[in-house]
């Protein structure tokens, strides 16, 4: 299935290279078939990059048994996009999961990656965290500053916010008034993509976020809505009117 979606996407690609980017779907918890499917999708379709949940099977990003696919995707200098999953969890009743358990899904996978050394280990890896990376703009410090309190012999604080701020993050549903300026202040800023969430969030939802980014980011906005990913994508870039 993943094969069949991907060469379909890349078809729609190479019709109108100027309109559409291709994410490859890999067919994960089959590390070994996400490798083969990775190397196809990068080498024969010429996909701009691969999308990830953040959990398979209640298994996060920063387990040992994806390293044969980290690997793989390093030797490409692959960009990696990240979506949430819902958690093993159960769904609070009326609360549905992408209101609360996606943030947290995704913050999750982040910090699993980040204290597993995928980051460090990979260095050529380009990830992005879609929704601000969850709730990371705004408990990082707590994070860091405890998780150098448990493992003195590991990074410091500092080190690992570091590591943290290597990730790419997308604004899609975290550009509120209220959000916006910890997603500033953590972020680095050339790394800062713009995101809608659409079509799976309504569209009145994603058009008011963007109006909020609009109005909050200031000087930002440019590189925001187009200049970050057009060299991060500089195939798709293109002149401004």
């Amino acid at each position: 299935m993943a094969r069949r979606v991907n060469e379909y996407v890349g078809t729609l690609v190479a019709e109108r290279p100027t309109r559409f980017g291709n994410f490859a779907t890999l067919p994960l918890p089959d590390v070994d078939g996400a490798v083969s499917e990775a190397r196809f999708a990068l080498e024969e379709l010429n996909a701009d990059g691969v999308v990830l949940l953040s959990n398979c099977d209640g298994v996060y990003l920063g387990d040992s048994q994806f390293a044969p696919l980290w690997s793989a995707l390093n030797e490409h200098s692959a960009v990696v996009f990240i979506h949430p999953g819902h958690p093993l969890i159960p769904t609070l009743p009326d609360v549905p999961g992408p209101l609360v358990d996606y943030p947290y899904d995704s913050t999750r996978t982040a910090v699993h990656m980040v204290f597993n050394g995928v980051l460090d280990d990979y260095p050529r890896l380009k990830v992005i965290l879609s929704h601000a990376g969850g709730f990371l703009p705004y408990a990082v410090t707590r994070f860091c500053l405890l998780q150098s309190g448990l493992d003195q012999q590991g990074p410091s604080a500092d080190a690992l916010e570091a590591t943290f701020k290597r990730f790419y993050f997308d604004t899609a549903l975290s550009s509120s008034a209220d959000a916006l300026p910890s997603f500033l202040a953590f972020a680095d800023p050339a790394r800062i993509l713009y995101g809608s969430d659409f079509p799976y969030a309504p569209e009145f939802v994603g058009t008011r976020f963007t109006e909020l980014l609009d109005a909050g980011a200031g000087e930002q906005s440019a590189a925001i809505n187009h200049d970050n990913a057009a060299r991060l994508f500089p195939r798709l870039a293109y002149r401004r009117l």
